[in-house]
């Protein structure tokens, strides 16, 4: 019996996830194979939810969809450096 890449991957997926706990796994999917994805997750319609469905965005236009955000950029632009932190000081 063969399986497809998504196959295995949604196999290891619901494998690595504790029978109580629950994950978020945002995904992109190539135009090519999303039907047959979709397709796969339904089969899977216990285990794992679709929660939300949407087009892929890059970065700028994301940004730019969130209100007032170039606003925002644009005036953190204007502030003098000596107002900024240096990577090194910035507590990830």
């Amino acid at each position: 019996m063969k399986i497809t890449e998504a196959e295995l991957f949604a196999y290891l997926l619901t494998e690595s996830i504790e029978e109580d706990s629950m994950k978020t796994v945002t995904l992109r999917i190539d135009d090519g194979i999303v039907e047959k994805f979709l397709w796969m997750l339904k089969h899977f319609k216990d285990e794992i939810k679709i929660l939300d469905q949407s087009e892929y965005v890059n970065d700028d236009e994301y940004l730019r969809s969130i209100d007032g955000m170039v606003q925002s950029i644009q005036e953190a632009r204007r502030e003098p450096d000596c107002n900024g932190v240096t990577l090194d000081k910035l507590d990830w």
